[in-house]
């Protein structure tokens, strides 16, 4: 049985133990990073694949007769056409919970900058403007305490709870949104157009799906208060990007932490990425990226294949 990892190099910075993904199947072909012409034939006698962000449209998976299982190094799927997997008989598996640690800290790295103005004093401590000060301390920048403020939360599955669980830590109080494409009804859900006057932070945690797409865009952004701050470490395409940067550049909101932009690497460039945008900070992805997160995500690669060839899947999606 041959297994192909068509993009290892996505997670391994040559830091993980990969001796129990090896174990499960008698023979592997690991590759770095597959460009779309070389995913058919790279596939073609595989009968497990790994991919993490590598597309596998319905084209691929028709001409790939021996495949039977497609596991995703990730828990987003948008990548996989399901339909077509399902057609072929092909089971579909995520992974699922192995980024909670880091991605729960990096959401409060990035909140806690934002309220701070950490990047401001810093770089005021550099270039010469404390040295200059009348007084002991440089107060130059608004800092704003997360005790009482309301923190909303949009996708209360694992990453979601996880942050809400710090935030209450921090003494703020918790609204969760009902998320657009679902029919919540739970008594503590609140519909997303009365949730977002009501918050100061606004973290985003819910799956990139035709319902969710765009979900922050010009009517959500007027909604908001022009204090308060949102935070996606989920997917870029939940949110309009030109019209959170017009946004921030106007004050018409108080910052914005992102991890997750739209089309990444943004090699065409994002209007993100301008220069002249105040209280934003943006990073690459790198929320979920701890050792410990990584090495997690191996073993649940493992645990898939595992359960499938026992003929007791887990994971599996769709």
């Amino acid at each position: 049985m041959l297994g192909v990892f068509l993009d290892r190099d996505s997670l391994d910075r040559g830091d993980l133990d990969f001796g129990g993904l090896d174990r499960v199947l008698p023979n592997w072909r690991h590759y770095p990073a597959t460009a779309p012409a070389e995913v058919a034939g790279r596939i073609e006698q595989a009968e497990v694949v790994i991919s993490n962000k590598v597309a596998l449209d319905a084209a691929t998976i028709r001409r790939a007769p021996r495949l039977r299982l497609i596991v995703i190094a990730a828990t987003g799927v948008n990548n996989v056409d399901l339909d077509a997997a399902v057609a072929r008989g092909v089971t579909v598996c995520n992974c699922r919970g192995y980024g909670t640690p880091a991605v729960v800290q990096h959401v409060f790295a990035l909140l806690l900058a934002l309220c701070t103005r950490w990047p401001e004093y810093q770089r005021a401590a550099r270039d010469g403007r404390w040295q200059r000060a009348s007084q002991f301390c440089l107060l130059d920048f608004p800092i704003h305490e997360l005790a009482d403020k309301t923190l909303g939360i949009v996708g209360h599955g694992e990453l979601g709870r996880g942050v809400a669980r710090v935030a209450e830590a921090f003494g703020m109080r918790v609204r969760i949104a009902q998320r657009p494409g679902t029919v919540e009804t739970l008594a503590d859900r609140t519909p997303l157009s009365a949730l977002l006057p009501q918050v100061d932070v606004l973290s985003l945690h819910c799956p990139l799906t035709p319902a969710t797409r765009g979900l922050i865009g010009a009517w959500e952004l007027a909604l908001m208060r022009r204090d308060a701050i949102l935070i996606n470490t989920a997917r870029g395409g939940l949110v309009d990007e030109a019209l959170l940067a017009d946004a921030l550049r106007r004050g018409a909101l108080g910052g914005a932490g992102v991890d997750v932009l739209s089309l990444e690497p943004p090699v065409n460039g994002n209007p993100l990425l301008a220069p002249d945008i105040p209280n934003l900070i943006v990073t690459p992805h790198c929320a979920w990226g701890s050792r410990e997160s990584r090495q997690r995500l191996v073993g649940q690669l493992a645990e898939n294949i595992v359960g499938f060839l026992a003929g007791t899947p887990v994971r599996v999606v769709g």
